[in-house]
């Protein structure tokens, strides 16, 4: 337990409230995502393939001639020209699906180009027969095989419309005018559109991939690709997903209407491990795309080294995310990406209402995902710009984030063991040096105003993280500010769990099932207000027993002082404005600081009284928790307190429990006045006996 180590001061109890928390969250059930056979890097030998403007080696076309000519009538002439001579040329020796001629590809470095028309691949279409319905490999939590290898080439289609396996240095090109007139669908009978495995330096440009029970492009374990000016849609999943890659590149591509990614380089190659702000290069670039109308635009789990730039993620639940939080993916935990002059703006749609509704059940030619339905298949903050869930050393520099209900940026850490790791040394790994910086925060590129909720969201775990002063607020109220230098950060933080009440909103959020229609009660992301939110019911909860353990305690010891009857007051106003604060924008800190001070004087004052009263233990341990509540709120509203293992709600809220329990005893006692050190009084409490010198102990004598 080395990071327990690191911090001999944090008590034992702490460390164990934090074991108890870390349970409760392992017990929580595993969000799905992208699940795929093992595999490994590629040993980044390879480079980004160049685009070949050669004649094509391969022709692919549909022979009727009246429908071919509708469809280039409206070309450049030139373009149209050139068109029509192709088709002269496919007609004679040409293949009618693009899968036949991946098949007839012989040689490392050929041309395919795809003539305009609708491609749905009818050979490929049937269900699995024969020896291919009957594999055996294992089931996927969505319920497809997650087949090897070998068995995806031995049968090609059960999962894929068009498989590119073991094809090297292939580009497959689209010959109209844009990237619609040439359209490869799925019809939601494939899990992927075109998948390329283990098939270094392919080339992708110009058409349209689409409708299918997970992704249309699919890129796995390459090294060397290139996508340049690809639209994908309408797909259950993503609509590019390039996984356990390397020297890749997306370019001028456009992604819309998917029920978790338009853009997905998950497990991109893991060069950068080790290193800090400066890298020698990045595995995977994407440049000049537009992912819009998903759940979320961008994401990548284990999404490291990405360099995403000159990008533009709108009108989604969320701009773009990366993370840690899903087993199986090799390179976690996320770490070095980078996202600079991306325009994130406008993030707020409302997909969850189709699961609630049942939309998302019906099968997926069923939902109208044409006319912009979306399916999430995860839990998500909606109204968010980037959001990072354990992630490190990424920088995000000189966005443009605006007009997002929520946050501009959201960052979390995820405990190792959501990923399958259990070493102790590990489990607080994540949510380190992440630098934002010179962002234009709650304003368009005209300058005019688009404000974000607030402008960070941040649970408050890991070292190093820096930001900008924004315009919008931020949770908590003050947040380290980066330096003009990288690495440079006023004044730090190195906490290991983030504010308690934010990981059970977390915990909460998590619990969401897009199979099951399970929207989780208590989470603001799916619609709760008021006394819905979690958040509302805990402060709720705390200020109704600590109303009812402090009556009772003040009535019974305290009612004749009036040092103790101001105290009570003070900290009965104290937790109202908790309450009421929890029902504000997180951003807004001033009543709930207030509500922290009142509280914290509150029980400050009563634990003079008790020391008055003849009860000096419980008295001094009444006046150190009022002493931590007004550290509390020093920490939440003016200054994040640095280089602090916990947040003083943590040591707060266990001594807390410990004082609750206290005060049961101490009000119980018959006797007034000096009677005695209160903490006998807890000690006989919990052993089941009268305290010595009580009436009951002498008629037991």
């Amino acid at each position: 337990m080395s990071w327990i180590r690191r911090f001999p001061a944090v008590p034992a109890a702490l460390v164990a409230a934090l074991l108890a928390l870390l349970g409760v969250l392992a017990a929580a059930p595993a969000a799905q995502a992208h699940e795929e056979r093992p595999v490994t890097f590629p040993d980044g030998s390879g480079s980004v393939p160049a685009y070949r403007a050669g004649e094509p080696d391969l022709l692919v076309c549909k022979t009727d001639r009246a429908e071919f000519e509708r469809r280039t009538a409206a070309f450049p002439a030139a373009l149209k020209q050139r068109n029509l001579a192709l088709f002269e040329r496919c007609l004679k020796s040409g293949y009618r699906h693009l899968q036949q001629a991946v098949d007839a590809v012989g040689r490392p470095g050929m041309n395919i180009a795809i003539l305009p028309g609708l491609y749905e691949e009818e050979p490929s279409l049937p269900k699995p027969a024969g020896p291919c319905a009957r594999l055996k490999a294992p089931n996927s939590s969505l319920g497809y095989q997650i087949l090897s290898y070998e068995q995806q080439v031995q049968c090609r289609h059960n999962q894929n419309l068009v498989a590119i396996l073991g094809k090297t240095d292939l580009q497959i090109e689209g010959t109209g005018a844009a990237r619609t007139d040439v359209v490869v669908d799925a019809k939601y009978q494939k899990l992927n559109a075109i998948r390329a495995d283990r098939s270094d330096g392919i080339y992708f440009r110009n058409f349209t991939a689409q409708r299918t029970t997970f992704n249309s492009l699919y890129v796995l374990a390459g090294d060397g690709f290139v996508i340049d000016d690809v639209l994908t849609r309408w797909n259950d999943e993503y609509g590019f997903l390039t996984f356990a890659s390397d020297h890749g590149l997306y370019k001028n591509c456009e992604s819309y209407g998917n029920g978790d990614s338009g853009i997905y380089p998950g497990s991109a190659s893991d060069i950068n491990d080790g290193r800090g702000y400066d890298v020698p290069r990045h595995s995977i670039e994407i440049t000049g795309c537009r992912s819009h109308h998903n759940m979320v635009g961008y994401s990548g789990t284990a999404g490291d080294s990405v360099w995403a730039h000159d990008n533009e993620f709108d009108h989604n639940m969320g701009g773009a995310s990366m993370d840690s939080a899903f087993p199986g993916h090799p390179g976690l935990p996320q770490n070095h990406a980078k996202f600079e002059r991306n325009l994130i703006h406008d993030n707020n749609q409302d997909y969850y209402r189709h699961v609630a509704d049942g939309t998302c059940a019906k099968p997926p030619a069923q939902r109208g995902y044409e006319q912009g339905v979306v399916c999430p298949q995860i839990s998500m903050p909606p109204g968010t710009g980037i959001i990072t869930a354990g992630g490190n050393w990424n920088i995000y520099e000189d966005n443009w984030v605006y007009g997002h209900d929520r946050a501009a940026f959201f960052l979390s850490a995820v405990p190792a063991f959501i990923r399958g790791e259990e070493r102790w040394s590990k489990q607080a790994d994540t949510s380190h040096h992440n630098r934002y910086a010179r962002n234009h925060l709650g304003v368009d590129r005209s300058g005019a105003a688009r404000p974000n909720g607030m402008d960070v969201w941040w649970d408050g775990q890991g070292k190093g993280n820096c930001w900008q002063q924004g315009p919008d607020g931020s949770t908590p109220g003050t947040l380290p500010e980066c330096g003009a230098a990288r690495g440079d950060v006023s004044g730090g933080s190195a906490r290991l769990a983030g504010e308690p009440v934010k990981l059970v909103q977390l915990l909460v959020c998590a619990d969401y099932n897009v199979q099951a229609r399970r929207l989780p009660a208590g989470c603001d992301w799916y619609g709760a207000t008021g006394l819905e939110r979690v958040e509302t019911q805990l402060a709720l909860g705390v200020a109704a027993v600590l109303t009812l353990v402090g009556g009772v305690l003040w009535w019974r010891r305290l009612r004749g002082s009036r040092l103790g009857t101001v105290s009570a007051a003070l900290g009965l106003a104290g937790l109202a404005l908790d309450v009421a604060g929890s029902t504000t924008p997180l951003q807004d800190t001033a009543v709930p600081a207030l509500g922290l001070l009142l509280l914290g004087a509150g029980w400050t004052g009563t634990g003079l009284a008790l020391r008055r009263g003849g009860r000096p233990w419980l008295g001094w341990t009444t006046v150190v928790l009022g002493a931590l509540t007004l550290l509390d709120a020093f920490d939440k509203a003016v200054l994040l307190i640095p280089w602090i293992p916990l947040g003083p709600a943590w040591i707060r809220g266990l001594l807390g429990v410990v004082w609750v329990l206290w005060a049961v005893v101490a009000s119980a006692r018959h006797e007034t006045g000096p009677a005695g050190d209160p903490a006998d009084d807890l000690q006989t409490a919990l052993a089941g006996r009268p305290a010595p010198g009580t009436p009951a102990e002498e008629a037991t004598a």
